[in-house]
Formats: C-alpha cells, sequence, structure tokens
C-alpha cells in the first residue's frame, strides 16, 4: 500500500524554505505530468499554500519523490532534507483528513484550505495523475471535512489572517478610517483582507492588479479604486497600509522602491502585511525605519494569542477523523487482495469453461442430460478439490496443521476427532 503524503508546512519550515518549494498556479500541472511521467509515482496531487507544500502520492517511494522535489526547485537535499516528512499510508490517510478540516493550519478551523485543497485536486485530475486510489482518498477527505465542519464549533475557533491584520494595523494607528489602504493582487486571500479593512472604513481604498478587469471587479464590490501593478511604484507613497498577496515568483516591492516612498512620505509610518508564499516584499524591507513590515509566520503569532481554542471541538474532530480513517484503511487494505481474488476468478473461470465444453460434448453423442449433469458436477468438484487436496497431501507437519485450519475457517469443516491415546 505505497500510499504517502511528503511536505514540509508552517510548523517544519521557515518561512525562507516554504516560498523556495512553493508551485505557481502556472507550473502546477507541468509538475504533475513530470512528476508521473518520470514514472516517480504512480498518482499524485500537489497541494501548495502560503502555509505548506506537499506531495500525496500512491505507487512511489519517498526517497524518489523527495529527490524529484528538490530537483524541480533547483535545490540541493541538505536545503530540505530538515524540514520534511514523510507519512506512511495511514499517517497519510488522518494528515489528509485533518488538513482539509483545517485542524492542521497556522489558524485552527480556517476554511480557505479546503478550497485549495479541492482546487489541487481539479489540476490533478486535469493533469491526468489522479488515479483511483488518491480519488478515493480526496472525495472521503472532503466529505470528512464537511461533517467536522458542520457537526463541530471547529469553524468558529477560527480568526483568520486578514482579521488579524486589521487588529495589527489598529496597534500602529489610532483609527484605521484616516488612512489610505492599497491592496495588491485580486485574489481569495485579499479578497477577505477587503473585507475585513472595508468594515473599519478607511479613508480610500485601492486595488491594484496585474489585468484591470480583475482588480475593477474587486475593486467595484467595495466602492474602491483600481489601479495596475505597472502604477504602484509611482503611486506608493500616497497609502498609509499595504496588504499584498500575489502570485508572484519574484519581490513586487523591493526595498529601493518603499525606501523612496517613504522619504515621499516625510517619514510618516507605513504598516505593509505580506501574505504571499513566495514573498511579495524584500524581507530587507524591514529595516527601513517607520516601515512596519509583517509576514504570515509573524501573524500566526497573533492569531495565536487571540485565539481561545475550543478543546471540545478539537477532540470531536480527532474523533470523527480516527473513525473515518479507519473506514478508510480497511478499504485501502482490501485493496491489496484484488490481484488475488482476480486470479483465482480466472483460474476457476477455465475450469468451469472446460467442463462444460465436456458436457456439451456429451450431450453431442447422444448422452442422457442426467448424465452430462453429473460429469459436469463431478467435474467441478475433482478440479476444485484437486489444488488444495495436493497442497495437503505435499506440506509437511507444520504446514499442513496450518492448511487444515484454513480449510476449516475457509469451508466451515467440523472440527476433526481427537486422536486417541
Amino acid at each position: 500500500m505505497s500510499l504517502y503524503t511528503l511536505g514540509l508546512n508552517h510548523t517544519t519550515a521557515p518561512l525562507e524554505v516554504r516560498e523556495r518549494v512553493a508551485f505557481g498556479p502556472d507550473v502546477l500541472g507541468e509538475a504533475l505530468r513530470d512528476l508521473t511521467g518520470n514514472r516517480r509515482a504512480k498518482e499524485a496531487a500537489i497541494l501548495s499554500t502560503c502555509n505548506r507544500t506537499e506531495v500525496y502520492f500512491h505507487g512511489g517511494e519517498p526517497s524518489g519523490v523527495a529527490k524529484w522535489l528538490e530537483g524541480f526547485h533547483g535545490l540541493s537535499g541538505d536545503a530540505l532534507r530538515p524540514h520534511l516528512y514523510t507519512l506512511p499510508h495511514d499517517k497519510a490517510v488522518t494528515h489528509a483528513f485533518r488538513v482539509a478540516s483545517g485542524l492542521d493550519s497556522m489558524v485552527l478551523g480556517e476554511p480557505q484550505i479546503l478550497g485549495q485543497m479541492k482546487q489541487a485536486v481539479r489540476v490533478a485530475e486535469s493533469a491526468g495523475s489522479l488515479g483511483l486510489v488518491l480519488n478515493r482518498l480526496f472525495q472521503r477527505t472532503f466529505a470528512v471535512a464537511k461533517d467536522v465542519r458542520t457537526n463541530t464549533d471547529i469553524g468558529s475557533a477560527s480568526i483568520s489572517m486578514a482579521a488579524a491584520s486589521v487588529k495589527l494595523a489598529e496597534r500602529i494607528f489610532p483609527s484605521i478610517d484616516e488612512q489610505r489602504l492599497l491592496l495588491i493582487g485580486a485574489g481569495e486571500m485579499i479578497e477577505l483582507a477587503a473585507t475585513h479593512f472595508a468594515a473599519r472604513r478607511p479613508k480610500s481604498i485601492t486595488v491594484a492588479n496585474r489585468t484591470m478587469e480583475r482588480g475593477e471587479a474587486l475593486a467595484d464590490r467595495f466602492a474602491a479604486n483600481a489601479i495596475t501593478l505597472t502604477e504602484v511604484p509611482e503611486r506608493l507613497a500616497q497609502f498609509d497600509i499595504v496588504v499584498t498577496c500575489t502570485a508572484s515568483t519574484l519581490p513586487i516591492l523591493g526595498k529601493g522602491l518603499i525606501e523612496r516612498a517613504i522619504r515621499e512620505r516625510r517619514r510618516r509610518p507605513m504598516f505593509i502585511v505580506d501574505l504571499a508564499v513566495p514573498r511579495d516584499v524584500e524581507p530587507e524591507a524591514r529595516e527601513i525605519d517607520d516601515i512596519f513590515l509583517y509576514g504570515i509566520d509573524d501573524l500566526a503569532a497573533i492569531v495565536k494569542d487571540n485565539l481561545q481554542i475550543r478543546r471540545e471541538a478539537v477532540t470531536q474532530a480527532e474523533a470523527m477523523i480516527a473513525e473515518q480513517a479507519t473506514h478508510f484503511l480497511h478499504w485501502l487494505e482490501g485493496r491489496t487482495v484484488v490481484p488475488t481474488i482476480t486470479a483465482l476468478t480466472g483460474h476457476h473461470d477455465a475450469l468451469r469453461a472446460a467442463e462444460l465444453e465436456r458436457a456439451r460434448r456429451l450431450l453431442e453423442k447422444g448422452g442422457s442430460p442426467e448424465e452430462a449433469l453429473d460429469a459436469l458436477a463431478r467435474g467441478l468438484t475433482n478440479k476444485f478439490l484437486h489444488a488444495p487436496l495436493a497442497a495437503l497431501n505435499h506440506a509437511g507437519d507444520a504446514e499442513r496443521a496450518e492448511l487444515i485450519a484454513l480449510f476449516q475457517r475457509v469451508y466451515k469443516l467440523p472440527d476433526p476427532p481427537a486422536s486417541g491415546h
């Protein structure tokens, strides 16, 4: 049962490592085709978010997949080895259920991860890397996550990164309603940030995005302005609060650009939240006076400080997950006997066909139906018993005792009489 999860997350790797193995949406399909095409794995799906990069795979070896992950991102083994975890089939199943249910997230119970996992499965389906085992695993995973969120209070324990960004901004500025907000990107995380910040009624909101159409669509929902990313450098100094989360593989806000913006602002402070992985803002920008730069790992500490974990909900969710993981593992273990069942069925079908043909020939030669049926029954009985009886006759004492016990169980035979002394 070669089902595994291999990866790293916010508990095993710092941000500077996580961003080096992040898969952008434009390369994910290519990566899956490369992984399965090189026969490193028979089936595969990749979950790549701000907080984790995980490869779920079936029909491969963890060492080969780890080497593939390093090679695809141009890394040496030493760069990833201390941070990688490998979970075999039983732990991999439980892990998938916990991740989808929000129990393994940086923010307990956060709902975004379920959508991200569903998207990972859709990409794997499109890439042709999702087979029977992983498809069954993820369908079960989504059902478990739905049950956990429906039947426990795990979701209500969540304080999102976006909400934490607002709380942090309120520590920097006395009042957000006097500040100008710039949102860079138009994805789900920026949409959440827009929702939370808009509730505080900032002085203005501007959305900057690579494509104007998508930026305008988000801006219209919050009575905001829309600009393109190319306009950000000349306008950055106008904003007091910047929240950025794009899919760019390189920083879009460099230290030099931010330094110029601060000079133009005459040293008025600027609060920047970088929710992207890889990072949108050069980390060196932290060194600039009057710049308050926070990444997702910084926000995690704030989330943890403000979060009152509902222990009953977690306990209840873990029990549900353990029960469902057991059910799935029974199905998975059953898969290992399928080749034997297929072979046995084929073998006995061949015997049946041979005896049926003999009965037909007997009828064609003028034999009576009763005679043909009797010959068919005797022939099948003899052929079905030949292999078991031969094994029993040729077995040694120890093996013979095992075979007798096995035949008693399989054929429901009465116990043999006790030998006399």
